[in-house]
């Protein structure tokens, strides 16, 4: 990735059952952060909808990477997050 190109934050959400919440969550970073930004949504394997809803946010925002995995727990979801991160700062 150029230096142009690159994210200054890398904001991880691991995401296990939060169906009710998550589009509160992501609506709340997008409306307050610039452009230079990627949003890694990290489905820990959840069975109420939150996988599908992670999905749908990022048809509409080319910032939202989506990750599915099975349930590992937060510790390890995070962990794959900051692998995953491109950003010069992960939050």
């Amino acid at each position: 990735m150029s230096p142009k190109n690159k994210k200054i934050f890398s904001i991880i959400i691991p995401v296990y059952n939060c169906v009710n919440y998550l589009s509160r969550c992501v609506n709340s970073i997008v409306n307050q952060i610039n452009s230079d930004y990627e949003i890694i949504l990290i489905d820990d394997g959840s069975s109420d909808g939150s996988s599908e809803l992670c999905d749908k946010l990022s048809l509409n925002n080319n910032n939202i990477v989506v990750i599915h995995k099975k349930n590992t727990g937060v510790s390890d979801t995070r962990n794959l997050g900051l692998k995953k991160s491109k950003g010069k700062y992960v939050l």
